[in-house]
């Protein structure tokens, strides 16, 4: 999972934490809040209906003479004030007292909350009483809630678009740095050194990091291809003169004939050394673009000139060649020389590690990446250990046969070959049914 889905999963989960948490604490929360602005308003009424003694008397509410009790009810009976006369010996109790209790209001019984005090006013004690219905508060409490949820719910959708666009604006650096530095870099020659914009101190760092490294690499490669260029054009020369020499020792008549095959002996290891010469800086001059890419091939045309090439050593080994092209594919900028190559080199190993009598099938066909080229051997196939290192050079495998083989510089150059085409080449094997080399032209 990517870095930046990661952070939004992580965004949003928590966001739902928050949520869940708050449907948690947000109701007895609100249920207080609720409940203190009812007693809140409870004080102020209170405090509007002393005002009003004050101003106008308690004869205004109460006569006296007839100790009555003075009642209020609004139209809904969700509210009531009522100031009832005390016993003149009772002296009033100075404190305020708040409590919940039910309270017949008509026929139906109410339950209220109650703020109740008393006072004295013109030498006698008097109890004032304000109540409200609960079920106005339950109201008050249910759109509390409801709002203070949506408010949370509204506020944590937000957060996390702002966290996930915030996310994705920020990680856009390391986004360039993947794919272009990265997943779009095959080799050394093509990483771009131009400095990714941002103004993240890590991606910043990151990026010198990774310019830093791919300089040393290439410096390294350069080392490597020009010491293997100078290595090959220096050993060309004296394995030429040596099969002079040699060339020169068989004619001379007084020769004996031991001496003569041991020369012959020395003839073919040099001829081995020499073709292990040119390889290597067949594919050193490859490696430096020492080639051109300015033909139109077409891969029917180069694979039939193969086949007529190898066509000696099918017929010895009794094989069996299909050629299947459906389309043929013709690359518009190619080396026809180098294709060759690479073709000759596939159909040759097919060939060579394959049974007597058995087959080799060449197909092409378009697909969605691209033009899909496939050689295919009916041979011993290839251990699963070994196929990760088929195309390292100087490596010898056992190929599966019944005597070992080796893979020389063949596959190393057809490799080479396909990634200076822009080509990706693959290998799939399986022991006991034979091997399959898949040409990728993109």
């Amino acid at each position: 999972m990517r870095l930046e889905a990661k952070q939004a999963l992580f965004n949003a989960l928590s966001k739902l934490l928050l949520v869940l948490t708050g449907a948690l604490v947000i109701p007895p929360v609100v249920s207080r809040v609720a409940v203190g602005h009812t007693d809140q308003r409870l004080y102020e009424k209170q405090a509007e209906v002393l005002n009003l003694i004050k101003r106008d008397g308690i004869t205004a509410f109460v006569r006296e003479e007839q100790d009555e009790t003075y009642a209020d009810y609004n139209l809904l009976k969700q509210e009531y004030i009522t100031l009832s006369p005390l016993p003149t010996a009772k002296a009033p109790d100075k404190a305020v007292h708040i409590f919940n209790e039910p309270r017949q209001v008509g026929n139906e019984i109410e339950d209220f909350r109650i703020l109740s005090s008393e006072f004295r006013a013109k030498g006698r004690p008097y109890r004032l009483e304000i109540g409200s219905s609960l079920a106005t508060v339950e109201l008050l409490t249910a759109t509390l809630r409801h709002m203070a949820l949506w408010v949370l719910i509204v506020g944590a959708l937000l957060t996390v678009i702002t966290d996930a666009a915030f996310s994705h604006y920020l990680l856009s650096p390391l986004r360039r740095l993947i794919s272009q530095k990265l997943q779009g870099v095959h080799h050394p020659s093509a990483f771009p050194f131009e400095s990714i914009p941002t103004t993240t101190t890590d991606f910043r760092r990151l990026d010198d990091s990774l310019n830093e490294m791919m300089r040393t690499i290439q410096s390294a490669f350069e080392k490597e291809r020009e010491f293997m260029s100078n290595v090959s054009h220096e050993l060309l020369t004296p394995v030429s003169i040596l099969q002079s020499r040699f060339e020169n020792m068989l004619q001379d008549p007084e020769l004996g004939h031991a001496h003569s095959l041991k020369i012959v002996d020395s003839q073919k290891t040099l001829y081995r050394l020499r073709n292990t010469v040119k390889t290597l800086l067949l594919i050193a001059n490859i490696e430096n673009e020492q080639y051109l890419r300015d033909e139109s091939v077409s891969l029917a045309a180069v694979l039939a000139d193969v086949t007529n090439e190898l066509e000696d050593r099918l017929a010895q080994r009794e094989l069996k060649l299909l050629v299947d092209l459906k389309p043929d594919y013709v690359l518009t900028a190619a080396n026809r020389t180098l294709l060759f190559t690479l073709l000759f080199n596939l159909i040759s190993n097919a060939i060579k590690y394959n049974h007597w009598g058995g087959s080799i099938t060449i197909q092409g066909a378009m697909q969605a990446k691209g033009y899909l080229l496939s050689v295919t051997d009916s041979g011993p196939g290839i251990a699963p250990e070994h196929l990760p290192h088929l195309f390292d050079r100087f490596r010898r495998f056992n190929s599966g046969a019944a005597s070992p083989e080796g893979y020389g510089l063949g596959l190393p150059i057809a490799k080479t070959i396909a990634e200076f085409h822009k080509a990706v080449l693959s290998v799939e094997s399986v022991l006991g049914k034979g091997t399959t080399f898949k040409l990728l032209f993109t």
